[in-house]
């Protein structure tokens, strides 16, 4: 995986986790909603750049 990629997947990640961690503190649903959904697809970005490096293999 190259390292932008990565560290991209891994930035989105973060980003989603403190979203989900704030909205929930704050009671605020649709925060908590938005986080989860970008930490998701932060996970989706990695699995997929190392399906790739997988597959140069």
């Amino acid at each position: 995986m190259s390292a932008k990629r990565k560290t991209s997947a891994k930035a989105e990640q973060a980003k989603g986790t403190v979203k989900e961690t704030v909205g929930r503190a704050v009671g605020d649903r649709s925060m908590e909603d938005e986080g989860r959904a970008e930490r998701a697809k932060g996970d989706l970005r990695e699995a997929g750049q190392k399906a790739k490096d997988a597959f140069k293999r």
